[in-house]
């Protein structure tokens, strides 16, 4: 034992850097899955803990007021009901912030089913009568807090928040989704006009019967009374969003890195072992084992790969929601919260170190089988026979260092080959993760390709009027285009839940759609519509659906797959003059502001709301790269980690590269090269090597990327088409750095190879 340690002492004192980098790649590696694991968690608990606490409704079914939804109580699999509530759309304002809102009517005891949590103050109260609780997200979107008072605008009424509560419900969206505002029964309007109505929850005995308990009560009810329907899954995909496809990204780029580093090492040990194959034979002779052999190399090498899990597991659990920033931080906080999370804690790090060990077992069983007595190795270069390219480019006066230097390098040997793939794997990871910081980008730089055509959506009060709406938008200066439209929720066929309908743009002035499939619609009765559209009701671009509006069946002809970053993709446009053909007597409800370049939409925005003296109601587009900010710097750490496990790999070649040049250091002085062609040729060898990994790798990452991005665009319902690959000067200094780099590296150690003595050449050698 004291023999295996010292032997091992030593061999750590000779390559310090490479214990280091291991450790590093393996607490990169570790951390980031770790992360992926909180992100996930953090992604599904919190609505799940909120939809259990709250015994939280699977189908939400808003109707006109005077159908009877409280029959539908009796429906075979509701096991309960919230509500119905009577229900009234308005607009609330707080701190110079508006926003769309549902005023839903409830008494002042919480009801059993879909009762929402509260998280600040306390429920409604008689005694209080113009108190309100606010929805979270809404009450965030307002800034307001218990004690604040919101006003209506438009008239002189206000009300007092009296507590902030939680839901399991779809969230409120600026300009797509109201708001959940809970008031005292007597405080909503009794008026059955448009913006009145009532809402009911139901709870089922099976969540998986969601589709036919809809189904069943719209035909109850008939499907002209049923204005919108929501489910319990929408909300939970909605609740998950950006933090998911965190978890997904750094989950992927997890084991990928940890794939590369599990090759590393076994590349690390392999060249190692035949670099020290005299000092193996020599611990065999003086009685060692195979067995204790294999265990020297293992013991290592598993060790630093401990080292490294134990310190990102202290780390991330050190760090917790106080040093990780934003989202990241959040995430962690919950998840340490949550039963499983000491058993992920340990079973994760362990699962990273028994895969290198398996990594770094199956290259020291090769140690075992060395034999106990050193084998006479040649002299005469490795290798192929010179190619008739290379003595063509001799017999041209090519500077011979450099012509051996390629042939080393491309004599496609199968260690040759294994180690330019070992080096390509971390370089295409890092293509896919710049593929992925250029894609975030691009909604950033170039909206409108990506369904973001409009900075702003301006919404006009009832009593302003489309002829006055469309005169103060066109006052402003730094508008350059205004689309009027209109958008309802529509029934999908069957009847199991709604969509998004929208109507916008006209055939002489059509809204600039971003088209990924097919052709704008420009014709009576055509639309374009989103993937999640599509995936929902197993159509194709060419089909025609069926949908009902308002009790109005609605036909349109899709001709085209727009990308549509809102809604989960279940969008269908079509021509505001599609719809008035319906409907005759229809005007827009919200206008489309496409802002000239280097226009401020904040600016805008607050410019149009003082000239219409408060009337129109203006936000910006949601864009969905805003959530996805974290993943610039998870991307930029996870470049680090494959950046130091190409490194790790870069110095095993380099070191398996010079050990072959001291072994042909005898035939290259025969034929009359200097030490410093001599180690030319190792550098050219490395460099020449690691451009086929770029190349590789380059080759192999950007269509990685490309289906990668688009499969998690079509997944969440935005749909292919997104994805950018990096710009090729990016590429080019990508690869240019990293053939560079290796060059360097490999300069000094091949110089002090090129200057041994012979003496020392004939020992290594023998």
């Amino acid at each position: 034992m004291r023999a295996t340690l010292r032997w091992a002492g030593a061999d750590l004192r000779a390559h310090r850097g490479e214990a280091l980098f291991i450790v590093l790649a393996t607490a990169g590696i570790v951390a980031s899955l770790l992360l992926a694991t909180a992100l996930f968690g953090y992604a599904t608990n919190p609505w799940q803990r909120v939809f259990t606490q709250s015994r939280g409704a699977h189908v939400w079914i808003h109707t006109a007021s005077s159908v009877d939804a409280g029959s539908l109580a009796s429906l075979d699999g509701v096991t309960s009901v919230s509500g119905p509530y009577r229900t009234a759309a308005t607009t609330v304002e707080s701190h110079g912030t508006r926003a769309s809102v549902e005023l839903r009517g409830a008494d002042g005891d919480q009801p059993t089913t879909a009762r929402p949590l509260l998280t600040f103050g306390r429920w409604l109260d008689a005694r209080t009568p113009d108190g309100v609780v606010l929805e979270g997200s809404l009450a965030r979107a307002l800034w307001a807090e218990t004690g604040d008072t919101l006003t209506l605008p438009g008239s002189s009424r206000t009300v007092t928040v009296l507590g902030v509560a939680d839901s399991a419900e779809p969230r409120y969206r600026p300009a797509e989704r109201p708001g959940v505002v809970w008031a005292l029964s007597a405080a909503v309007p009794r008026a059955d006009t448009a913006r009145t109505g009532q809402v009911i929850g139901l709870r089922l005995a099976d969540p998986d019967d969601t589709d036919y308990a809809v189904q069943r009560a719209v035909t109850t009810m008939g499907a002209g009374a049923v204005t919108q329907v929501s489910h319990w899954q929408q909300a939970r995909a909605e609740a998950q969003g950006d933090n998911r496809l965190l978890g997904q990204v750094l989950g992927l780029f997890g084991l990928g890195a940890l794939l590369a580093a599990a090759l590393a090492v076994y590349g690390a040990i392999g060249t190692r072992i035949r670099g020290h194959l005299r000092n193996i034979s020599v611990l065999k002779a003086i009685g060692f084992t195979p067995g204790q052999v294999v265990r020297i190399f293992l013991v290592q090498h598993v060790g630093f790969a401990f080292i490294g899990a134990v310190a990102a597991a202290g780390l991330i659990q050190a760090a917790g929601s106080h040093l990780l920033p934003g989202r990241l931080g959040d995430a962690v906080g919950v998840w340490q919260g949550l039963p499983g999370h000491t058993a992920a804690l340990v079973s994760v790090p362990v699962a990273a170190v028994l895969f290198i060990g398996a990594a770094t077992c199956l290259a020291a069983w090769r140690a075992g089988r060395v034999p106990p007595v050193p084998v006479l190795r040649a002299a005469a270069p490795l290798g192929k026979p010179l190619s008739g390219v290379a003595r063509a480019a001799l017999g041209r006066r090519l500077p011979p260092a450099l012509v051996l230097g390629w042939h080393k390098a491309f004599s496609w040997r199968p260690r040759s080959l294994a180690t330019t793939a070992r080096l390509a794997l971390p370089l295409l990871l890092i293509v896919v993760a710049l593929s992925a910081w250029t894609t975030i980008d691009r909604f950033h730089s170039r909206p409108e390709q990506v369904g973001l055509a409009a900075a702003l959506t301006a919404r006009a009060d009832e009593g302003l009027g489309d002829q006055r709406a469309r005169a103060l938008l066109a006052e402003n200066p730094r508008i350059a285009a205004v689309h009027p439209g209109v958008e309802v929720a529509a029934l999908v066929p069957g009847q199991t839940g709604t969509i998004a309908l929208r109507g916008i743009g006209t055939r002489d002035d059509p809204y600039p759609f971003s088209l990924a499939e097919g052709r704008p619609a420009r014709g009576a009765d055509e639309a374009v519509a989103g993937q999640g559209l599509l995936d929902l009701l197993n159509v194709r671009v060419g089909d025609w659906v069926r949908m009902t509006v308002g009790g109005r069946p609605q036909i349109l002809h899709i001709v085209g797959r727009s990308i549509e970053p809102e809604n989960g993709g279940r969008v269908i446009s079509t021509l505001l003059d599609t719809l008035r053909e319906n409907d005759p007597e229809l005007q827009p409800t919200l206008y489309q502001l496409r802002l000239r370049p280097g226009a401020d939409g904040r600016q805008v925005g607050a410019q149009l709301t003082a000239a219409s003296k408060g009337r129109l109601d203006v936000h910006a587009v949601t864009n969905p790269a805003d959530g996805l900010s974290p993943l610039r710097g998870v991307v930029a750490g996870l470049i680090a980690v494959l950046a130091l496990i190409g490194l790790i790999e870069l110095l095993t070649a380099i070191g398996g590269t010079v050990r072959e040049s001291e072994r042909d250091l005898l035939a290259l002085k025969a034929i009359g090269l200097s030490p410093r062609q001599i180690a030319l040729v190792s550098v050219t060898a490395t460099g020449c090597t690691a451009l086929a990994a770029v190349f590789a790798g380059t080759a192999l990452g950007v269509p990685l990327a490309q289906w990668l991005i688009d499969a998690q665009g079509s997944s969440s319902g935005i749909g292919a088409g997104i994805a950018r690959a990096p710009s090729p000067l990016v590429l080019l200094l990508f690869g240019l750095g990293a053939v560079v780099g290796a060059a360097a590296l490999a300069a000094l150690p091949a110089a002090r190879a090129a200057r041994r003595r012979l003496a020392d050449t004939l020992s290594a050698v023998a």
